[in-house]
This record gives C-alpha cells, structure tokens and sequence, in this order.
C-alpha cells in the first residue's frame, strides 16, 4: 500500500487482540467499512445473539440490519453499495469481525454473500449474474448453497449422489443434501447435482417454492445453533436451463469456488479466536482469587500470551493469503493450508479461554460457551483437516495420498 491510501496510526476502536496492528494494512476507505461493522456488530446484532443461540432459532431481524448496512455485495464489482469491488483483505477482516461477535452469525452472512453469491458471480453467465445478484446484494433475496449429501462429505467431488436429468430445455433433480444453511428461508439455493448424462457436477439455482424442493430445519445442534441447517429432499424437482449455472461444466469448476470460499472460513476460525481470547482477557482482569486479578497468575498470563501468539500468526498467513487472492495467483493449497492450520489453532485458543472461566466457562452467560462449542463446526465444515492436510501434502510432494 502506497502511503498517499493507509495511515499507520491504529484505528480508536482498534482490536487488543491485532498487536501487529494489522488492521492498518488496509487502506483508510476500507478501515472505514471494518469499523462501521464493528460497531454495527456490537451495538445491534450482539444483543440478539444469547437468547436466540440458547433457543436455537434465527433471529429474522438479522436480515434487515444486514440490509440496511449495506455490506452485501462489497466483493463482486458492479453489485452492492460499494460499486468498485473492495480488496479480499476487507473481505477477510469482515469475515473475522462478524465471527467475533458470534459464528453463527458470520455463516449466515458467509453462506449468503460467500457460497451463494460467489457461486452465482463466478459460475453463472453475464445475463444470470444481473438476474440474481443485484436483489442478493440488496439482501431482499436470501442464497443458500447446497453441496453435502446425508452420505456423502470430503468424498463428494466423485461420490455426489444428487443427480440431474436433461428434459428438454428442464433439468430434473432427484437426491437429498444435508447441513445446508439458510436453506429453510432462502429464495435462490444453488445446488450442485451430477449430470447423468456426461457424470460431471453442475449448479443448478433452485427458487424457493418449487415442488419437490423439501428443507427440514435440523434440531439437537451443540453449535451454530444460530444457523438454520436443514436437511433438504429433491424429489423430481423441475429446474429450467435458464437456471443452470452456465459456467459450470466439472467438478473443477466448482474447485475454483470452494478454494476461494475455504480461505473466508479460516478468516472466520481467526474471528473466533479473537472473540475467544477478548472475552478471557476481560475475564481474568475482573476475576479475582486469593485477593487478586487472576491476571497477576502465572499461569493464566502463560495462557493468555499463547492464545494472542495463535491469533498473531494465524492473521498474519491470512493476510498473505489475501494478497495472493488479489494478485489472482493463490492456488488450493494456499488456501488449505490455511483452513487447516488456523482451524487447528482456533480450537486451541477456545479451550484455552474456556479453561480461564473455570466453571463460569460452561455458561452461555458468559459468552465463552458458545465459542467453544461453535468452534467445533468451523473445525469440521469445508474440508476437514485431514482432507485439507492432504491437499497441501500433494503438493508438496508431488504425490496424492487420496483413498
């Protein structure tokens, strides 16, 4: 960044956990964006958060504060308030704040602006792209994106069991997926589907209320209780060709959207931890045994401290990452390496953190509960560890180590 674009002087609202002060990497108009967030986070959409996750509902007031913020839309140029496209550095520290404030809310606002938009923007023609996104970036049409089967996880780019049949100038669906989030609500779900024809994946934008399009919400969740995960059946669903996603031809092409939305997940993993290690800090400042903070403790500064250096280096990679993505030269590994890692991390920082409340860490009262637990699902969702290690382990060495 030229310095005529970003200062380095912290922002007032600066986060204590960004002790590189990594915020200042962006220019002041997109720091200006990440602050009107922060706030709007705080101030409208955290008091929200407890009850509805305790309740295990979604809160649909959430959409038009989403609305009215007009953060939709930021990433793709020509849609959303934000005309020219803002850097994948904003994109990421978004991702991150929204995740501090609570997970379940980063995915709702991630599996929209993210997976459904991005699907749309990156797979769909010219024509499907100014027929969906506008409204999408407005959020006066929800998305939802469809992949993971009730069979089927990190095995899906040759075991997908949806199928598609071409009718004419129709497509037929016939299969189920599961844990598809926004799908009990959202007005435009892209679902992928193997063509039984040629045996290659295509996207296909099912819109809300067509028959045999069936999502059941999923209940029991321990996290992203937020969320509303359902579990869809497609029974004979009628899709015109008009709705195919016309960029789309293979399961490559769906690779080029997933190596791009698992990077926004581990600046998710990041926001978790940042929230995690905040609310530790503030805990162990106020806390007092044997007459004093539990902050003069060794033991709980050596904990502290490690939880800030994860968070430090996990940002860190992700900044690199981000100017990969910018320069259009991050291959999947990049962005794999950095799911698995700071994933791996996260879950280190959450329990951590939880282990400074002591019992008060089991509470939703205090916040950290709900870290903890929903770190679990970020840990497990677009690619497991295993599978994004693999990735990377490939291309290191030249050699796949795939079943």
């Amino acid at each position: 960044m030229t310095e005529s674009t970003t200062t380095m002087e912290p922002l007032d609202d600066q986060l204590v956990a960004d002790f590189y002060n990594y915020e200042t990497l962006l220019p002041d108009e997109e720091r200006k964006i990440l602050l009107k967030a922060r706030t709007l986070l705080r101030d409208e959409i955290k008091p929200l958060v407890n009850e509805n996750w305790g309740k295990g509902e979604f809160p649909k007031e959430l959409i038009g504060i989403f609305r009215e913020s007009g953060l939709a839309g930021l990433p793709y140029e020509g849609y959303g308030e934000h005309r020219p496209a803002v850097s994948n550095l904003l994109s990421g520290m978004l991702a991150m704040e929204m995740a501090r404030t609570d997970a379940s809310v980063s995915t709702f606002f991630g599996v929209h602006n993210g997976l459904a938009m991005y699907s749309i923007h990156s797979g769909g023609s010219q024509e499907q792209r100014d027929r969906w996104l506008p409204e999408m970036a407005a959020m006066d049409k929800i998305g939802a994106f469809a992949m993971t089967e009730p069979l089927g996880g990190s095995d899906v780019a040759g075991g997908m069991r949806t199928t598609a049949v071409r009718d004419g100038d129709t497509w037929v669906l016939n299969g189920a997926k599961k844990w598809i989030g926004n799908a009990t609500f959202a007005d435009h779900v892209v679902v992928w589907a193997r063509d039984a024809d040629d045996d290659h994946v295509k996207g296909f934008v099912v819109e809300k209320g067509t028959p045999g399009f069936e999502p059941v919400k999923i209940e029991g969740k321990i996290a992203f209780r937020i969320v509303e995960n359902a579990e869809i059946t497609l029974t004979d669903v009628r899709v015109p060709e008009a709705n195919r996603l016309q960029n789309i031809n293979s399961f490559r092409d769906v690779a080029e959207i997933l190596r791009a939305t698992r990077g926004g997940v581990a600046w998710q993993a990041l926001g978790v931890m940042v929230g995690a290690y905040e609310l530790a800090l503030d805990y162990a400042k106020e806390r007092r045994q044997f007459g004093r903070p539990i902050a003069r403790f060794q033991l709980v500064q050596d904990l502290l401290v490690k939880s800030l250096g994860n968070i430090t280096a996990s940002w860190g990679m992700l900044v690199q990452l981000a100017r990969l993505q910018d320069a259009g030269i991050f291959r999947d590994e990049h962005s794999s390496l950095a799911k698995a890692f700071v994933t791996s991390r996260m879950r280190e920082v959450v329990a951590w953190s939880r282990e400074i409340f002591g019992g008060n860490g089991i509470l939703l009262d205090h916040d950290i509960a709900r870290f903890f637990a929903d770190a679990e699902a970020i840990y497990s969702f677009e690619g497991t560890r295993e599978m994004n290690t693999l990735i990377v382990g490939k291309s290191i060495t030249g050699q796949s180590a795939f079943v």
